[in-house]
């Protein structure tokens, strides 16, 4: 089954991280990427630019609207994703406490639609 694992951070607070805890942080992601890819659980995965060059779309009254910026104020916002195969539920959720974001922000793990 494929979970997409959708990395939340607070980004005001990972801006302040210092260039020498951001290169070990860059390192950790890299040696996760790594492990998932070589046990065959990677699919897809990418950091996302911040979300203030995000633009929200909405269809209302077939009016397309867009804002800049996240839909939602919260003080966590969504720095990135992978997309991943696991054999269930607890599977997908050991991954995603291995994600080194784990441990300052949230990781949001959800099943994908198989159509």
């Amino acid at each position: 089954m494929q979970y997409l694992l959708m990395i939340y951070q607070n980004e005001a607070e990972a801006g302040k991280m210092d260039a020498a805890a951001g290169k070990k942080m860059m390192e950790e992601y890299g040696t996760f990427t790594q492990g998932i890819i070589q046990s065959g659980n990677f699919k897809a995965g990418d950091r996302l630019q911040p979300s203030a060059t995000a633009t929200t779309v909405r269809v209302r009254d077939g009016k397309t609207l867009t804002t800049d910026g996240p839909f939602a104020e919260t003080r966590e916002q969504l720095g990135g994703y992978y997309l991943i195969e696991a054999k269930d539920l607890d599977a997908a959720l050991a991954i995603a406490a291995r994600i080194p974001t784990a441990r300052s922000g949230s990781i949001e793990v959800r099943p994908i639609w198989t159509y």
